[in-house]
């Protein structure tokens, strides 16, 4: 089963696609947008049609206290054009930290803070959709 990992910000959506195996997430790119939700569809359908995508996990970013806001909203309405669009199944996968997350591999690894900037929302969508594949996996093997 291939996966495509999205983490969609304000601007950009960061991409991650799996092996064709599910285990392992690498990351794929990031796309501007602007919320021109429109463009964006386009791009991820081109994006699932040549990599043979079977499914999406979308970040879906709850506040720290459970409830949902206006980012996890767009991430609800973004899931439904999704799967209207492309007719396949969008998991919504919680995201809290997964961006400070990124940031902290990121300085860890000594790269810098203009160069992070381009590539922080791609590896956000990594560590979402690596978390989301470890879970099903984990979820499969105790059945």
């Amino acid at each position: 089963m291939r996966y495509l990992g999205l983490d969609l910000g304000t601007k950009t959506l960061g991409v991650a696609i799996s092996d064709k195996t599910g285990i392992l997430a690498r990351s794929y790119a990031t796309i501007r947008h602007e919320d021109d939700f429109e463009k964006l569809l386009k791009e991820v359908g081109k994006i699932v049609e040549e990599e043979n995508v079977d499914a999406i996990v979308l970040g879906y970013p709850k506040n720290m206290n459970n409830t949902i806001g206006p980012r996890a909203e767009a991430s609800i309405a973004f899931q439904k054009e999704l799967v209207k669009t492309l007719g396949i199944p969008v998991y919504l996968m919680d995201e809290r930290l997964s961006t400070k997350e990124a940031e902290a591999v990121l300085i860890e690894g000594n790269v810098r803070r203009n160069n992070r900037k381009k590539v922080i929302d791609a590896l956000a969508a990594v560590i979402i959709l690596q978390e989301f594949m470890d879970m099903r996996r984990d979820e499969n093997g105790k059945k």
